[in-house]
């Protein structure tokens, strides 16, 4: 029973298979609107195709997307020929695109239009990247076709008007589907040789003809070139992508040659007006001299040369006698100077300045150490005042007058019999020693100023008694 059962893969395969046998199905021609457009880095576009009710997923692998003349967008309606078949890893059926071209409007026309923005945005047209053409060229290089009526053209037009520049044809395929290389590599080897100017061009033709000079790989070569490049592409209404990139746009190939070379006409004819005004000039200017020169005979100088340079003798004397007159009066004015300075300078010289400081210095040490000598005695006297002071209230000079201060064991000064015990040590210190004893007894003294004594035994052991009236 487990026989009646396909696997998900029999299944696909199954209905592939029933797919691509399919005659309606192998050979479609289909009208729709692309979205959800996507360009694999591998090359191949991923899309959908849909119209108001219904989508189709789509492919169109890089080999047959290659040679395609615009670039699809998403919301644009285009023209596909192509296979239905299975997706088999997703189980799904899509549509495989061998063909496509806008629909409404020419695949070419829209890829022109295309790449034309695409430049103009990337400044390939701007007027800063433009070189200028040589005035008078010494070797000029022609990319076209070498069988053409074009390179004929050029050629007459420029041995015609301009016969001292030397022509030389760069032969390059200007139609087909390698056209667009060879131009390129055209240019570029042009741009490895000593030429002036580059005329690339043909003859005129339709747009499917020209269009090798609508490919962006001829524009970035045009772009790229060192040698500034005249474009000479079919005729005057024909316009392609290489004009606008071009550093010059000639209508035609015939007119390219006129605009990359001057008419030797022209420059005779130049020529000789320059050659007529050269003439009018140096007549001109030799009249003129001539009038300056006879002027000069004619002058005194020269009729009596003797004469003058007895004048001008005189004259030189004349003149040495004022500058010697001046130079004197100069130094003179000098030296007056020079001691007016001298005597400024004696009454400001350093060293009276300096003697008078010295001076000044003496006197204020002197003040300093007569104030010092004040203020020092002033002090010791103070000095003196306080230490009086202090002896009168020195404990020492109080043991002197006949009375001993008490300390306990623990070092403490005894002020009051309540803070002493008997059989406590004490130690009384007087004026030239201490002495170590142990208290006998304790006895308060009384308010009515009764005899009270305190009996203190010594180290020898004997006892002493010492009494007061309170």
């Amino acid at each position: 029973m487990n026989d009646k059962y396909l696997t998900v893969t029999a299944l696909t395969k199954y209905i592939k298979r029933k797919l691509d046998i399919d005659q309606h199905l192998q050979q479609i021609w289909l009208r729709g609107e692309i979205s959800n457009f996507k360009h694999h880095s591998r090359g191949h576009m991923y899309m959908t195709i849909k119209d108001e009710q219904t989508r189709i997923q789509a492919v169109m692998f890089a080999g047959n997307n290659r040679y395609l003349k615009f670039t699809p967008e998403s919301g644009m309606k285009v023209l596909i020929r192509g296979n239905v078949s299975v997706y088999e890893a997703a189980g799904q059926y899509q549509l495989y695109i061998n063909a496509m071209e806008p629909d409404g409007i020419g695949a070419l026309y829209l890829a022109y239009e295309q790449l034309k923005v695409k430049l103009e945005q990337q400044g390939y047209f701007s007027s800063a990247h433009k070189k200028r053409i040589p005035a008078y060229p010494k070797r000029i290089g022609v990319i076209t076709s070498p069988t053409g009526a074009a390179v004929r053209d050029i050629i007459t037009t420029i041995q015609r008007r301009y016969p001292l520049v030397e022509v030389v044809v760069i032969p390059v395929l200007v139609q087909g589907p390698e056209a667009a290389s060879s131009i390129k590599r055209g240019i570029e080897t042009a741009n490895r040789m000593n030429f002036d100017t580059l005329i690339v061009g043909r003859g005129g033709g339709s747009i499917e003809e020209l269009w090798s000079f609508n490919e962006e790989i001829v524009a970035r070569a045009i772009y790229e070139s060192r040698i500034p490049v005249i474009s000479a592409v079919g005729h005057e209404t024909d316009t392609t992508i290489s004009d606008f990139v071009a550093d010059l746009r000639a209508p035609t190939p015939t007119g390219a040659a006129e605009l990359a070379v001057p008419s030797q006409a022209e420059l005779r004819n130049n020529l000789q007006l320059l050659n007529r005004r050269l003439t009018r000039e140096v007549n001109q200017l030799l009249d003129q001299e001539t009038r300056r020169l006879n002027n000069a005979l004619n002058s005194y100088a020269f009729r009596y040369p003797k004469e003058l340079i007895r004048q001008k003798e005189q004259e030189l004397d004349q003149q040495m006698e004022a500058l010697e007159r001046t130079l004197r009066l100069q130094v003179n004015d000098a030296a007056m100077v020079y001691q007016t300075v001298m005597r400024r300078l004696s009454v400001q010289h350093p060293k009276e300045r300096i003697e008078e400081a010295e001076k000044r210095i003496t006197e204020l040490t002197i003040k300093n150490n007569r104030y010092m000598n004040q203020t020092v005695d002033y002090h010791r006297r103070e000095l003196g005042n306080l230490l009086d002071k202090l002896s009168l209230v020195n404990p020492l000079e109080i043991l002197k007058r006949g009375f001993a201060l008490p300390y306990t064991a623990d070092g403490q000064l005894l002020k009051s019999v309540t803070h002493i015990k008997e059989k406590e040590q004490l130690a009384v210190k007087l004026t030239d020693g201490t002495i170590h004893a142990q208290v006998l007894s304790v006895k308060e003294t009384s308010n009515d100023g009764e005899k009270h004594g305190t009996i203190l035994r010594g180290s020898d052991g004997k006892v002493r008694k010492n009494s007061r009236e309170t």
